[in-house]
């Protein structure tokens, strides 16, 4: 055993031991998340930690980087915080402990760093084995080209070298080698000794091991590729995807992409990879002439997606790894990346077809679903959408018609009513009109909306009875209505005969009350017209009260009616 590993292994038996006795060499230990290149991705990075842990910090290092520290903590404090973060998956399973002796100037928290000074211990002295920085530097010239080159590669896969390959140790990598030496506890030279080098590779090397990355040659997909066959097998075709599934409690999967087509191809499935759950909504979308990438992350999953036009073909594949494992997910992609070749073939639209089928999915993949959908319906020709505030509170992200991103232009909590403004131009083929009559109890009425989450692509018309023009507890800005109408209705228009908008559907606040299920309150048209005009819409009035054929009222709903949908 080399002496610095015998020396890492005495400091790891003594922190244990000071952990069960309760003894506390450090003044202060911390547990050290993550570092970024530059403050303003730590500044990130740190705000998003702070929102869901308490005791979040941000310093820079001495290699220029900025690191995230959660902290101060006695010694074992911070390791039963490690403990219990790493398995809750609020932090990385890279995290570590730390003294903070590394720590500079603070960018975020309330929590001083301690100064080099007040460090309660000293970096490690030199063991037998290692090297001075001159012996070091004398120990580089002797390297390889594809040594040096895997030194880089290594200190990439670490996250601490963000440039290319080229075996040169320019000022990009030493500082790179400087930030790997402070993150190892050792002195930041920017010089690698031997055993240093050996213990950054063998680190690399194990990893890779570890994912079992071997080429696979698919040969009804046209891919060949190397896959992380440690960790996952192949399981089954479903066009246009390869489906290779996990083997092991980590839930990687990897789905190749083949099929016949051109660049509209590619375009098409750009579009539509965007609503599958193995792509989160938070990361980047680059479309090009001839490929794509898409990458996205959430709690759970951290998911790439590659597909290039070649040949009359459109190939690629999609990766999808743990959140918490984003080196091991790194060191998959770059060679998968690296070693991507189309061959002759692709999947026929055929094969597969014979899967159990299920709405829910596109291909065996499941397909994203909104956390909440309700209705609403065109105010204006710019394409403002009036619909209820109820569900707007927790949405991260809103669209109408499931591609159309919207904002809250304003919101009314007290009257239940919002309107939404769509981020690109919008030319509805209707606009709503609203009654200028009190309509009459005990006439029919129909309210347009989603009863079935948005399954189907047009509103459906549920047909009712106005019961009274005042509430339950004889609001007059209500309507109660006798009608079946759904979580998914809530929002939309409520028509009379003649297709004029007499109401908006509302969520039902019944208390401690059981109301029965045909009970439905909505906010009158009255209401309605004086909200969009204190907030710059004209409300337009219906100019007819002839009756309107059921199959024309259908086509009116459908052109003016809105699928209002809120994503997390």
């Amino acid at each position: 055993m080399t002496g610095i590993k015998m020396h890492k292994l005495m400091r790891v038996a003594a922190v244990i031991f000071a952990v069960v006795w309760g003894q506390v060499s450090f003044a202060q230990s911390w547990v050290q998340v993550e570092a970024r290149p530059n403050q303003a991705l730590g500044l990130e990075r740190a705000t998003d930690y702070a929102s869901r842990i308490p005791d979040v910090n941000g310093f820079r290092l001495n290699s220029g980087w900025f690191a995230i520290a959660i902290g101060p903590y006695s010694e074992a404090e911070a390791f039963a915080a490690l403990t219990r973060l790493r398995a809750a998956r609020a932090i990385p399973s890279d995290s570590f402990i730390s003294d903070g002796s590394n720590f500079r100037e603070q960018f975020f928290g309330a929590v001083n760093a301690p100064t080099a000074a007040e460090s309660a211990e000293p970096l490690p002295p030199l063991e037998a084995g290692e090297e001075t920085v001159q012996e070091a530097r004398a120990g580089e010239r002797s390297l390889a080209r594809e040594d040096r080159e895997l030194i880089q590669i290594a200190l990439k896969w670490e996250g601490f070298y963000n440039s290319i390959i080229d075996a040169s140790f320019g000022p990009g990598t030493r500082r790179a080698m400087s930030g790997w030496q402070e993150a190892n506890r050792y002195e930041p030279t920017g010089v690698l000794t031997t055993l240093q080098r050996q213990e950054l590779v063998t680190a690399y090397r194990d990893a890779l091991t570890s994912l079992g990355m071997a080429p696979v040659s698919d040969t009804a997909a046209g891919i060949d590729i190397a896959l992380p066959t440690g960790l996952v097998d192949f399981d089954r075709y479903e066009a246009p995807f390869a489906h290779y599934e996990s083997k092991t409690a980590d839930g990687v999967k990897v789905a190749l992409i083949s099929q016949e087509g051109d660049r509209n191809t590619m375009a098409a499935l750009f579009d539509i990879m965007q609503t599958l759950k193995v792509v989160p909504m938070e990361g980047r979308r680059n479309l090009g002439r001839e490929e794509f990438t898409l990458t996205g992350a959430n709690d759970d999953i951290i998911s790439h997606t590659f597909v290039r036009a070649v040949r009359g073909t459109v190939k690629g594949f999609t990766l999808v790894w743990p959140a918490d494992d984003e080196k091991r997910f790194r060191l998959a992609l770059s060679v998968m990346e690296e070693s991507f070749r189309p061959t002759d073939g692709f999947l026929p639209d055929t094969i597969g077809a014979g899967a159990p089928q299920n709405i829910d999915l596109l291909a065996g993949l499941e397909i994203r679903r909104p956390d909440a959908v309700r209705s609403g319906f065109f105010v204006n020709n710019n394409g403002a959408v009036l619909t209820s505030s109820d569900a707007l509170g927790q949405c991260e992200r809103i669209t109408l018609n499931d591609d159309t991103d919207a904002d809250v232009l304003v919101e009314d909590t007290a009257l239940g009513l919002a309107i939404l403004t769509p981020r690109q131009s919008l030319a509805p083929l209707s606009v709503a009109r609203l009654s200028a009559l009190e309509p009459r109890i005990q006439s029919d009425v129909a309210v347009a909306g989603f009863p079935f989450g948005g399954v189907l692509a047009a509103p459906t018309l549920t047909y009712g009875i106005l019961a009274d023009v005042k509430g339950l507890n004889g609001d007059a800005r209500l309507q109660r209505l006798e009608i079946a109408a759904t979580d998914g209705d809530i929002g939309g228009p409520v028509f009379d005969g003649s297709g004029a908008v007499t109401g908006l559907l509302l969520p039902l606040e019944a208390g401690n009350r059981q109301l029965p299920e045909t009970v439905a309150m909505a906010l009158d048209a009255p209401v309605l017209a004086e909200f969009l005009t204190a907030n710059g819409i004209s409300a337009l009035a219906s100019d007819t009260s002839d009756v309107m054929a059921p199959e024309d009222l259908t086509l009116l709903a459908g052109d003016l009616t809105v699928l209002v949908s809120c994503w997390n």
